[in-house]
């Protein structure tokens, strides 16, 4: 995976010409490339050529959906998913990371912002911390790897599912508070109207219950989330 330093590939796919434009001005000298794709169609054929490092995707596309070209692009694919939403519309950013986003950001927004999630994200992709394999009763986690296995079955999880799993893991049984989740899992501060955290635990609980019922994440009241094993 490349990180900004190595000036990691972006791929805007939004019909906007105007504003992709204005954010290929101020990405590229960030340390970015930026290339740009008007519909789903044409954003998929090019995903499907490789070396995109991640994706900014609007929900609102001609055409495809952006929850359409997310759910394709996840057949095949992790590249890491930036969603673009309108302001308010708080069921498209659950839908987005329920089906796989690893992040999204509400327009209007400013580049500033957008390159600090940009960022956030390739940092969780890219990080390769000492540890190595992690164990939860039959959740296995290999960081450096990317991979987590639960009853011998991979877990198709998103770098943000990941890196909120490790945490859980490192703490073993004792609870992690909700502002470590989001500062060291999402790379910013917890806000009373994000839900992005509650949503990826809820994303997380279900993917583990499809293989069993003796690991799951127990919520505590007032202080964060923990790993229970029965």
């Amino acid at each position: 995976m490349s990180t900004t330093e190595t000036r990691a590939q972006l791929l805007l796919i939004d019909d906007d010409a105007e504003l992709c434009a204005m954010l290929r001005e101020y990405l590229e000298p960030e340390g970015f490339g930026a290339e740009t794709a008007e519909n789903g169609q044409s954003a998929l054929e090019r995903l499907a050529r490789g070396g995109i490092d991640l994706v900014v995707l609007d929900v609102m596309l001609p055409g495809l959906s952006g929850f359409e070209v997310l759910r394709r692009l996840r057949a095949t694919s992790r590249v890491p998913v930036l969603m673009l939403t309108a302001r308010g519309e708080e069921i498209d950013r659950v839908v987005g990371l329920e089906m796989g986003a690893d992040d999204y950001l509400a327009k209007p927004f400013s580049p500033r912002e957008l390159v600090a999630r940009i960022r956030a994200v390739l940092r969780r992709m890219a990080d390769t911390p000492a540890g190595g394999i992690l164990a939860f009763g039959t959740l296995m986690l290999d960081v450096r790897a990317h991979r987590a296995q639960i009853e011998g079955a991979d877990l198709e999880l998103t770098s943000a599912e990941l890196r909120i799993l490790e945490l859980l893991m490192q703490a073993d049984t004792r609870t992690v508070g909700r502002e470590e989740l989001m500062q060291q899992a999402l790379g910013r501060r917890l806000l009373p109207t994000d839900r992005s955290l509650d949503t990826h635990i809820s994303n997380l609980r279900r993917k583990l219950a499809r293989f069993t019922d003796r690991i799951r994440i127990q919520g505590v009241r007032g202080a964060g989330y923990a790993l229970m094993q029965r």
